[in-house]
């Protein structure tokens, strides 16, 4: 089954997912590389989201293929730029930064890009990519050079996710942004979920246990989670166990329509 086919068929169930996100600038060390794929292995971590805004390194290729060669766990690169492609990973984001209004992120970077995507292997995901205002500017507001949308503008979020459904976008993905002050609220989360008929994704500032189970709760099929395992590697253990009952709980009528 396909990536996208097994997002969809997930979030028609009400099953929920983790990915964890990799920034190749934060994974330098082997060991350290080694630690997180045990990890994710053990917990059930359905994908690897490998990038970051700004790459300022050359491991990126070397990552997916030790990934690879580890585990058998989906690796989905999520570029910030064109740069960040490799042939060897299982799908890519393909995103079209919705919520602003800078033309090289809705259109212009993915011309140039689809030309070497089309002559390989990777599954392509089309995602809308909105960024949600989380108390202070991000990486990825500041070298997308979008503003991101406020974190009360539920309606203004939803609308937008609804428009990029309707351009076809297969995905959506809320994001507050590495290293964020704060998630995006419940009721964001909520709203977009409720305007929607594809899979949602949220990331951004989830680095506690509650804070991933309000995602959860409000609606996100998927939750990214990256910085805070730096730190904290035991969370994932934490909320791994929390979307396993969730999944255990869904009525059995949900999982066969």
């Amino acid at each position: 089954m396909s990536i996208l086919s097994n997002l969809q068929q997930q979030a028609a169930q009400g099953r929920k997912g983790i990915a964890v996100l990799i920034d190749p600038d934060k994974v330098t060390e082997p060991a350290q590389l080694h630690q997180l794929l045990n990890l994710a292995s053990e917990n059930c971590v359905d994908y690897f989201f490998i990038g970051g805004s700004l790459v300022t390194t050359t491991n990126l290729s070397g990552i997916v293929r030790v990934i690879k060669d580890t585990v058998s766990i989906p690796v989905i690169l999520f570029p910030g730029n064109t740069m960040q492609i490799d042939p060897a990973a299982d799908g890519i984001l393909f995103l079209s930064l919705i919520s602003g209004r800078n033309p090289e992120l809705l259109i212009g970077q993915h011309v140039v890009a689809a030309p070497i995507i089309r002559n390989t292997r990777l599954e392509v995901l089309p995602t809308g990519y909105l960024l949600v205002n989380s108390g202070r500017i991000t990486s990825v507001a500041y070298i997308s050079n979008t503003t991101p949308i406020p974190d009360d503008k539920y309606s203004l979020a939803a609308c937008t996710a609804m428009a990029g459904e309707m351009l076809g976008l297969q995905l959506m993905y809320l994001d507050a942004g590495s290293g964020a002050e704060q998630p995006i609220n419940p009721r964001m989360i909520s709203t977009v979920r409720k305007a929607l008929r594809v899979p949602l994704m949220v990331g951004g500032g989830i680095d506690t246990a509650d804070k991933a189970k309000a995602a959860l709760q409000a609606g996100a099929d998927l939750i990214v989670i990256g910085n805070v395992l730096e730190k904290n590697p035991s969370l994932l253990t934490t909320i791994a166990e929390q979307v396993y009952e969730w999944n255990l709980n869904i009525p059995a009528t949900k999982t066969t329509d």
